[in-house]
């Protein structure tokens, strides 16, 4: 019988692991093998790995900085910007960290004390919730177990079993689809693109070491030939996205209001993507998922009524969510981006 059990392991259920109160008991059950970095049977999460400003402040205020082995080369000073409808290419300085996000996703879940029991290699199956706690089922190693909980925390993202299981909120989604492909060159790609025929969110470049990827966000509805419309794009530019050696893809929460977050009830919670904790102009989303875990961890350490304490140690979180979706149209809308894109303002001036 456990205090509270955390399911999903990524930056908002590490975090949450690593800052509950110690006296508490606690388990974490996660997809990923955590002791074996390059397995290639280990879930890893779909991501562009660019470690965001406000992500690494907070892992400032935490006072951490993370091992070199977790960047990846090049590091990048600038963003390409391109509206391939209206073919306009502006540069736009940026200070992101170029990462290994499997790494990085790993690194975070060492720092886990050994007060928390951390159940790896293990998917959750099914949630029971009785008077007084919760059973919650997991394969682990091809057997299935059941554990026991007071408190249980939703921190496995878009696609959380958590919130599919006790909440009937919606929240509007889309199918990231990232392919890796060799890169037989080293210009340090860091590209954000936009086609509104295709996809009303983005799609990005980047390099990692010796591979270069293409991803983009797209609408469930036809996304697998939607990717393959933007892919033959930029095989037409000279990009060599002709053989694919990696695919993957994953839910990815973008709600369009306040009302489609859902942050839980009693003694149920969610923290980062699955409560809808994201930026809906850049899918942003490690700040978030580490500033909810922290804001809920230290509801357990004021009154004893949890859920009031996280409602309201959440509202400042739900107020930058909803900067973000105020943001959001000056970015998507084809009209406004247009004019920013071609007054240049903030843009870089190259060096011919």
């Amino acid at each position: 019988m456990y205090d509270v059990v955390i399911i999903g392991g990524g930056p908002a259920g590490s975090t949450l692991a690593r800052e509950l109160p110690k006296t508490l008991k606690i388990a974490i059950i996660d997809k990923k093998i955590i002791n074996d970095k390059n397995s290639t049977t280990s879930f890893k999460k779909c991501c562009g790995g660019l470690l965001a400003p406000d992500a690494q402040e907070n892992l400032a205020k935490f006072g951490y900085g993370f091992p070199k082995e977790i960047l990846v080369n090049p590091q990048i000073f600038a963003v390409e910007t391109i509206d391939l409808k209206e073919n306009i290419t502006r540069f736009y300085q940026r200070s992101y960290l170029n990462f290994n996000r499997h790494y990085f996703d790993l690194w975070l879940m060492s720092l886990i004390p050994n007060n928390v029991d951390v159940i790896d290699n293990s998917r959750v199956t099914s949630l029971i919730k009785n008077k007084d706690s919760f059973l919650i089922s997991y394969i682990e190693n091809g057997a299935e177990k059941t554990i026991a909980s007071k408190y249980i925390v939703g921190a496995e993202g878009a696609n959380s079993i958590v919130r599919k299981t006790f909440f009937k909120t919606s929240i509007r989604q889309y199918i990231a689809i990232q392919k890796s492909y060799i890169a037989k060159d080293k210009t340090p790609y860091y590209i954000c693109f936009f086609d509104n025929s295709i996809t009303d969110c983005y799609g990005w470049i980047n390099v990692k070491d010796d591979l270069i990827q293409l991803g983009v966000a797209l609408p469930k509805k036809h996304s697998r030939e939607n990717f393959d419309k933007i892919e033959d794009i930029f095989i037409k530019r000279g990009f060599p996205f002709e053989n694919p050696i990696h695919t993957e893809s994953c839910l990815v929460n973008r709600p369009k209001s306040l009302k489609e977050l859902e942050i839980g009830r009693e003694n149920i919670f969610l923290i980062g993507e699955a409560a809808g904790f994201i930026s809906t102009s850049s899918l942003e989303g490690i700040s978030f998922a580490m500033e909810s875990a922290y804001r809920l961890a230290k509801s357990f350490t004021q009154s004893e009524d949890v859920y009031t304490n996280y409602r309201k140690n959440v509202r400042k979180l739900k107020l930058k969510v909803l900067k973000k979706l105020i943001k959001t149209p000056f970015i998507y809308n084809p009209f406004l981006r247009k004019l920013i894109m071609k007054s240049g303002v903030t843009s870089l001036k190259l060096y011919k």
